[in-house]
């Protein structure tokens, strides 16, 4: 990150540990408020701002190649913003399990009546899904079931991403339609026009 400024190199050379603990020293005291708010931007958490920081700081000492980095600033503040991306995305992943775990309870909660229910919309769902022209099965199953990007689509299916996106929007339209009780030939009629 060039937008930060080097500390003067030859009082932040880090040949040895001595000197390195000085440096990282030094870069804490006159940086670790700009750094902690740089991550909060990042991560609007500010104890995990606070911990990323840390992290950082850890890093920066355990270089082995000690003088490797002449920067130690900009250096410091990449190695934060790697760790707060890395934090991102192991809030994200937590989130989705967090969410799967309450499917659970709810699941293992439901009475006979709840799971009846839900086997009749998952046979409806299943039933209008093949009811689909193929090509509208393939895109909607690739995109909607295995997660895969509209572009990810296009390239196996060898189509354009415009003509995925418009398989899976039609699709959609036709399960909501079979789900609300419309006869297939009507809702196949109304996914097309």
């Amino acid at each position: 990150m060039s937008t930060f400024g080097p500390l003067d190199p030859a009082t932040c050379d880090p040949g040895s540990d001595d000197d390195r603990a000085n440096s990282v020293s030094r870069l804490f005291r006159e940086h670790n408020r700009t750094l902690v708010g740089f991550l909060y931007a990042r991560l609007r958490n500010e104890q995990e701002a606070r911990e990323v920081a840390q992290e950082a700081y850890v890093k920066l000492l355990e270089l082995e190649r000690r003088n490797a980095v002449s920067f130690l600033r900009s250096y410091l503040f990449r190695v934060a913003e790697n760790l707060a991306v890395d934090r991102i995305r192991q809030r994200r992943s937590r989130g989705r399990l967090d969410q799967l775990d309450s499917l659970d309870d709810f699941l293992s909660e439901a009475t006979g009546e709840r799971a009846a229910i839900a086997g009749q919309e998952l046979a409806l769902l299943k039933r209008a899904v093949e009811e689909l022209p193929s090509k509208y099965q393939q895109a909607f199953r690739l995109h909607k079931l295995e997660d895969r990007s509209f572009a990810e689509v296009a390239t196996t299916m060898a189509l354009t991403e415009r003509m995925v996106r418009k398989y899976v929007a039609r699709a959609l339209v036709y399960i909501r339609l079979r789900r609300e009780g419309c006869p297939a030939m009507e809702a196949q009629q109304q996914m097309r026009s």
